[in-house]
């Protein structure tokens, strides 16, 4: 059996609940591989192989080696049954539309780890927030985002079906870091002529939800904006 565990819900962050509620420590015990943010929307994180990178606004990539940071919300799992794949003149769109159909992702969540040369990469990153925090929508209005030509790195991320697409991101969420670990961020857009790597599907989510917090029980999402909020808050890949 393989779980992909997620703390947290992306409508309690379009919500503006930012504080960290579970230790950078407490949920690496239920994954190796994922990606995610810390407390006050603080940047992006990309986990691999246990490690742990927070890209933050200025662009600076930061290794966080203290278990005792906290996060809001994270996807993360132990990669068990992968399949390799290689992809050939490959984006955004590409992923979203062939991959998807040629796997029948519709209505399944899995993984894509992609490793190469890429032509061009487009990234944001956001910025540490300070209580009262404001909602995701409007923080992600005012993103910094970064380019990068001819960089090798890594994207990885999670696909997850349109009827989930309230408690994590519908279709893929995904990040990049650079082989050197000096460049990361949120994928919005890339271009590569050929990279490899393995792909998984989950047949279980554990979704774990922070029950102690007090802003999380007490919270309302607006349902009525709340899936259009999403996709504007996501970005959209060029």
């Amino acid at each position: 059996m393989t779980t992909l565990y997620e703390h947290g819900t992306l409508a309690s962050l379009m919500a503006g609940n930012f504080d960290g509620t579970i230790t950078v420590g407490d949920l690496l015990k239920h994954g190796s591989t994922g990606i995610g943010t810390l407390t006050g929307l603080d940047g992006e994180v990309v986990i691999l192989d246990n490690e742990v990178y927070q890209a933050v606004s200025s662009g600076k990539v930061n290794h966080i080696t203290g278990m005792d940071a906290t996060m809001p919300f994270a996807s993360v799992h132990f990669p068990a049954e992968q399949q390799s794949v290689t992809l050939r003149d490959v984006n955004f769109a590409k992923l979203n539309n062939d991959f998807v159909k040629a796997h029948k992702l519709n209505n399944v969540f899995a993984f894509l780890k992609l490793s190469g040369n890429f032509e061009h990469v487009k990234i944001r990153i956001a910025p540490k927030q300070e209580k009262p925090y404001p909602t995701l929508l409007e923080v992600a209005q005012h993103q910094p985002e970064f380019r990068a030509a001819n960089i090798s790195g890594t994207i990885l991320g999670y696909y997850a079906p349109a009827i989930f697409g309230t408690i994590t991101a519908a279709g893929w969420h995904l990040h990049f870091i650079s082989d050197d670990r000096q460049f990361a961020g949120h994928l919005l857009a890339f271009d590569a002529t050929e990279l490899t790597g393995s792909f998984e599907v989950f047949d279980n989510l554990e979704q774990h939800l922070p029950i102690n917090n007090k802003e999380f029980r007490e919270s309302t999402v607006d349902m009525s904006t709340l899936r259009e909020g999403i996709a504007k808050s996501e970005g959209n890949a060029e």
